[in-house]
């Protein structure tokens, strides 16, 4: 029982090691070697975990082994444009200057319903609208629509906006952040008073930020 147990922490605690290392990307957004190697390494941690009879080297020497080689594509990829487009592939241009290419439609295996589809999950459901369409490496689909089919931001209207600032979180749950109070150049005098002002103690705040306006956005716990 107690063989199980320590097997599984060590390899879950490599893999969640090695996934950590790999980045941070969801599911859809990896690159194809990202992919097999995440699913390699899911396969290789289980053979050790379901006999017990096989040294757990078998099965971490091998992780080891994927990772070290994903890292070594990740660097060729980032070093070189032929190991790049050899490991990653390049964007494919699936609508050109609103004409829609069935050859490049053909070679990446996409038929008109999925291509349809994508464009309608960007909230676009007339094909005339779309100047190009670009499929990715990841699976995922760029558009760019015609000038006067765009949404009109407020550059084109001619209207002066204030830029948002990013807030600052002073404190999360009940916990102070002071690197962020240092960031924001504050002090815990300062935050203190602001609690004293809401008649409230920094146990019982769920959520304070302030930005460079020094607007502070505060929620209790019990809100």
């Amino acid at each position: 029982m107690w063989t199980v147990i320590w097997r599984t922490v060590i390899l879950y605690s490599l893999l969640i090691l090695a996934v950590r290392l790999l980045g941070k990307r969801q599911i859809g957004q990896m690159e194809p070697s990202e992919f097999v190697v995440t699913m390699l390494l899911a396969n290789l941690a289980t053979i050790p975990l379901e006999e017990s009879n096989i040294p757990i080297s078998h099965g971490i020497v091998p992780i080891l082994l994927v990772f070290g080689g994903e890292l070594l594509i990740a660097w060729l990829t980032t070093c070189s444009v032929f190991f790049r487009k050899l490991f990653c592939g390049k964007p494919e241009i699936l609508i050109d200057n609103g004409r829609i290419s069935y050859k490049a439609l053909k070679k990446n295996r996409v038929n008109l319903d999925e291509l349809t589809m994508h464009l309608r999950e960007k909230e676009i459901f007339d094909l005339s609208e779309v100047k190009f369409a670009i499929l990715e490496t990841n699976g995922q689909l760029s558009t760019l629509l015609y000038a006067k089919n765009r949404p009109a931001d407020a550059k084109h209207a001619g209207i002066k906006v204030v830029d948002t600032e990013l807030p600052i979180t002073l404190i999360s749950d009940g916990k102070l952040l002071r690197e962020n109070l240092a960031v924001a150049k504050k002090n815990e005098a300062w935050l203190h008073s602001q609690l004293a002002k809401r008649n409230c103690k920094q146990a019982d705040v769920l959520l304070m930020t302030v930005d460079v306006t020094n607007k502070i956005h505060f929620i209790k716990r019990s809100e």
